[in-house]
């Protein structure tokens, strides 16, 4: 499981066809990839990282904070293209990505650890497999990049 994750002063994701729109204020994005072999335990070290992630600012301006810490939201999006590999050609693979019986109860199991983690109403989501417009006001810029294949406790 890959996790692209951004501090953000503001975030939203927009559905036209669904007319659904979530939006979030201080927090985080999380750009949520789940590759084909991923399972419960990959879910949970990624949710538990995201949720603990100390990077925001303390009073002497060092990354010293979590979400919980200055009361942060968080806005999960799921996007298989983080496992596109370009190596070869111009087109991207998506072979490593999760087929969706595989994605989808991995990506509603990371949303209610999250919410476990964080409370329920300091989650929101997009809609999986949907086309969305997303909006990132990156702060910072502040960019971590979590992956479940790190875990070495596995």
């Amino acid at each position: 499981m890959r996790a692209v994750v951004q501090r953000v002063s503001e975030g939203g994701v927009y559905i036209e066809k669904e007319n659904y729109k979530a939006e979030i204020s201080k927090g985080l994005v999380i750009l949520l990839g789940i590759k084909s072999d991923d399972s419960l335990a990959d879910m949970e070290f990624v949710a538990d990282k995201c949720s603990s992630l100390r990077i925001f600012e303390d009073e002497n301006e060092k990354m010293n904070l979590s979400l919980k810490d200055v009361n942060g939201e968080v806005l999960i999006i799921s996007q298989f293209t983080l496992y596109g590999d370009a190596q070869k050609g111009n087109r991207p693979s998506f072979i490593d990505a999760a087929r969706p019986e595989v994605a989808i109860p991995l990506y509603e199991k990371f949303i209610e650890r999250m919410k476990n983690n964080l409370g329920e109403d300091k989650v929101k989501t997009g809609l999986f497999g949907a086309m969305m417009k997303v909006k990132i006001i990156n702060d910072g810029p502040v960019t971590i990049i979590i992956e479940s294949k790190n875990n070495k406790a596995k």
